[in-house]
């Protein structure tokens, strides 16, 4: 008996040394993080708007991508898709808004889960990138065939 508690507690303490708690950045470190997630998220707005779409995505897109990830984001058109040269511009938009999506994910995931904010952002740039993508399929797809 006195065997397996000592097994129990060597196991708990291994445990919790492999599995520290996430370091936190310093309030500096997070500032400067936010300061350019802010900065990506911003771009993503002004592209969205040269693609044509409004300024901030979708109540129904923002919930569709909670908790999924960029690439699922991005599979939204077949493998097949033509890119012709008028959907050019708006793919390659599309293209960048998903970059800044996984650059503003990434820093999210710095700042850590419960960091809403960052969280919100990255939710946010998904569901850009998501729409950017379908944009890119409707604008090409709407083009006579040649």
């Amino acid at each position: 008996m006195k065997g397996i508690a000592i097994g129990i507690l060597l196991a708990v303490a291994i445990w919790s040394c492999a599995s520290p708690d996430p370091v936190r950045p310093s309030p500096n470190d997070r500032y400067q993080l936010l300061t350019q997630q802010t900065a990506l998220w911003t771009q993503i707005r002004d592209w969205r708007r040269e693609a044509g779409l409004r300024v901030e995505p979708s109540a129904e897109a923002m919930l569709e991508m909670r908790g999924r990830t960029i690439k699922e984001a991005q599979r939204v058109c077949p493998d097949t898709h033509p890119i012709t040269k008028t959907c050019e511009d708006i793919c390659s938009l599309a293209d960048a808004i998903c970059d800044n999506a996984e650059a503003i994910c990434d820093i999210a995931d710095k700042l850590g889960k419960d960091d809403h904010q960052a969280q919100d952002k990255c939710t946010s740039a998904k569901a850009s990138c998501k729409e950017a993508k379908q944009r890119c399929c409707t604008k090409c797809s709407e083009e006579p065939a040649k």
